[in-house]
């Protein structure tokens, strides 16, 4: 018999639907371009966490909707002026993006990331946290958070030089390269291409491969891997919020949004 699949809630932006030993889970604004807001990152994050101690599942596919996520809402009203907080406040409400994609990587089970149109930003550091990523074949993958003169947080760095390898890493993170699915897939940024439209009908076929393993020897295996391909990630990403909150700071920083907006070339001082 098949499995039977149910759906849920769970908050505004994020439902569930399971099947035997799937979970699918959807992020959906609602406005095309499935910016990460506060209210979207809090319930990624507690969803993952909720997941972790759910022993009926074996593989969870994460995808978007038409847009995978555009990256960060800058226009998301929960965003509390920086210039109102004390510097111990704005490290907290700093936590946020790095504790969302750490609760993925965390994941026992194994996950899968379907990726249509765009994944930038903090959309990128999200499907780097996840076990697989299957794009279309009009994806586009950035990050533009160096050229706009801060680094790349998340705990992302150490996520996706075990990907790519150092050179190619730095050309995304540092250059801010744009690269399409083509690309991402040369370079092992993804595992797979499908037709545009059919990205979670690609990485539910893989997770069923997955969701027939033995779930006790899969989730071992997977934590073995992991920490052979990166033993030191914690070591060598810890600080990064810290340093994110330096770089914000900074004359360049604001510099680099004063030239974007204005389309011209930045004039950086080092201060």
């Amino acid at each position: 018999m098949p499995d039977t699949t149910t759906t849920e809630r769970f908050g505004d932006f994020v439902s569930l639907e399971r099947a035997g030993r799937l979970v699918t889970v959807t992020y959906d604004r609602g406005d095309g371009l499935n910016a990460l807001s506060i209210r979207g990152m809090t319930e990624l994050r507690d969803v993952a966490r909720a997941l972790a101690d759910d022993d009926s599942s074996s593989i969870i596919v994460l995808t978007g909707t038409s847009v995978f996520s555009a990256g960060a809402d800058l226009k998301d009203p929960d965003r509390k002026g920086r210039d109102e907080m004390t510097l111990l406040q704005q490290r907290s409400a700093v936590r946020l993006g790095p504790d969302m994609c750490q609760a993925w990587a965390d994941l026992e089970q194994v996950t899968i990331a379907a990726i249509e149109g765009f994944c930038i930003g903090g959309g990128l550091a999200l499907v780097a946290s996840c076990d697989h990523r299957v794009c279309s074949d009009t994806a586009e993958f950035r990050l533009p958070e160096v050229p706009l003169g801060m680094n790349m947080s998340w705990r992302s760095v150490p996520r996706l030089v075990a990907l790519m390898g150092p050179s190619r890493a730095k050309q995304l993170i540092m250059l801010g390269r744009k690269l399409n699915a083509q690309t991402a897939l040369d370079w092992g940024l993804v595992d797979e291409i499908a037709a545009s439209g059919k990205t979670l009908t690609a990485a539910t076929r893989l997770a069923r491969d997955y969701a027939a393993l033995p779930p006790i020897a899969l989730r071992m295996t997977k934590q073995a891997i992991d920490t052979a391909a990166q033993p030191l990630a914690f070591a060598t990403s810890y600080m990064d919020r810290d340093q994110f909150l330096l770089a914000s700071q900074s004359n360049d920083q604001a510099e680099a949004i004063r030239a974007f907006l204005e389309k011209r070339t930045p004039d950086f001082s080092g201060d």
